[in-house]
């Protein structure tokens, strides 16, 4: 049998040409690896590890003018809640009245200053470019459901305004790439999610504890060997259609299982480098883990999804977001000392996304819902020790300023996503399609990486 004609017969049995149901799910394992490799030839790996900070992260607040005019206004807008103690920061591009690092994300200054961590300022949701006066008058189109946790969450893991499919961007992107991408190529340590969900795949989903077992499979009580003796009998019946789906399922996801704990087992624990009892930490561990482990997986391409909560700030912030924000610079740069000690830093970029960012006007201890917000990029591959458009103001009533601190974006988050799907190997016609508004916009590709 030639090459061809055994690609073929590979493809006919994924496809169900060829009974796959009398298939192992080692075999199913072997044939995938063999058609990923056909599918894309990547000489190279790349990951992307999206990490999310759920409720809205005040980013703005991450970033604090030094002197002058700047500093006036952002006392004035912010009063209790403004930050002193800030870390100076030397851009490549200089900042107007100078600028600094909050002080919790002092982790993260080595990495500005090493070039390796990048700051893109002002990124939010936006249809089209849009001025203060246009968004006052309704004279321009504007994003849907903007101060909405649910629908801003939804908007930046879709990659776009609502839609009837929800199909996020981190899936669609390897759909794009592959025509059937192999399970190991979208893991998340922070259950199912939107931003990796496709057409044809879902994220392989672990803890940080690792690979969880099948309920079914371990539990002893009676209530449980009822449905297991029930479910072996369904998947015992080779003339059930149901029963031969379900078999196969149950199949892979033991098979699934096994690859991924066989990877985990010849990882380095990299445990000195992340803090305990961090959350974020534990998840970003293991997936430096994994990313060490990427030979024994047989994957050019991967993306990670991690989740931190909290940000959603409305009292007491003074007290907890630096909190918040020293546990996100704790695991980045964890996370990024085990990406260089496993020689893949050049091949990994992280970064950051939220619902929004939140108000300059405080409501007595806290924010509202905002608009636009900073987001943090890091890796070897990243133009680092800059910051990536204008700083805006931190000013109250201000020409960016729509309503009670909320300010308009510098960037579309179509814009932001873009330029990451184009180094993980998107075309520009492929991110055009993959994020419809961003041919509103003069630049496809932000250059941060």
């Amino acid at each position: 049998m030639t090459v061809n004609s055994r690609r073929k017969f590979l493809s006919q049995c994924l496809r169900g040409g060829l009974g796959v149901a009398a298939l192992s799910a080692m075999q199913l394992r072997f044939m995938q690896s063999v058609l990923a490799a056909e599918q894309q030839p990547f000489n190279d790996y790349k990951a992307l590890v999206c990490i999310f900070l759920s409720g809205g992260n005040d980013s703005l607040n991450m970033l604090i003018p030094q002197s002058g005019e700047s500093l006036q206004f952002y006392q004035q807008a912010r009063q209790q809640l403004a930050i002193s103690g800030a870390l100076a920061l030397q851009p490549k591009h200089s900042v107007d009245d100078g600028i600094a690092l909050h002080p919790s994300l002092a982790p993260l200054l080595p990495y500005f200053e090493q070039r390796n961590l990048a700051i893109v300022s002002a990124v939010g949701s936006l249809v089209q470019p849009i001025t203060k006066a246009e968004y006052l008058s309704a004279s321009a189109v504007k994003p849907q459901h903007l101060f909405s946790h649910n629908d801003q969450q939804n908007t930046w893991m879709r990659g776009r305004e609502p839609e009837i499919v929800n199909h996020g961007w981190g899936g669609q992107m390897l759909e794009l790439l592959y025509q059937q991408p192999d399970f190991a190529s979208c893991i998340s340590l922070a259950g199912s999610n939107l931003w990796q969900s496709g057409q044809a795949i879902n994220p392989f989903g672990l803890t940080s504890a690792g690979v969880p077992e099948l309920q079914a499979s371990r539990k002893s009580d009676l209530r449980s060997n009822v449905i297991r003796q029930a479910s072996r009998s369904l998947m015992g019946s080779q003339t059930h259609a149901l029963g031969q789906y379900y078999g196969k399922i149950n199949e892979n996801a033991v098979e699934r299982s096994i690859v991924i704990r066989q990877a985990l087992q010849q990882a380095p624990e990299f445990t000195e480098l992340f803090p305990s009892g961090n959350t974020l930490a534990a998840q970003l561990r293991k997936v430096a883990q994994l990313i060490s482990a990427k030979d024994s997986l047989d994957v050019k391409r991967q993306v990670f999804f991690v989740r931190m909560g909290g940000f959603d700030t409305h009292g007491d912030q003074l007290q907890l977001h630096p909190v918040l924000l020293a546990k996100v610079a704790e695991a980045m740069a964890g996370f990024q000392q085990a990406i260089e000690a496993s020689g893949n830093s050049n091949n990994v970029t992280s970064f950051t996304m939220s619902d929004f960012g939140r108000t300059l006007s405080t409501n007595g201890n806290g924010t509202d819902h905002g608009w636009a917000g900073h987001q943090l990029v890091m890796g070897g591959a990243v133009k680092g020790g800059d910051i990536y458009g204008a700083v805006p103001q931190q000013r109250l009533g201000g020409d960016r300023d729509v309503g009670a601190g909320r300010i308009i974006p510098n960037f579309a988050n179509e814009q932001y996503f873009a330029t990451l799907a184009q180094w993980f190997g998107l075309t520009t016609a492929q991110s055009l399609q993959l994020f419809p508004n961003l041919a509103n916009f003069n630049q496809t590709n932000l250059a941060f990486v």
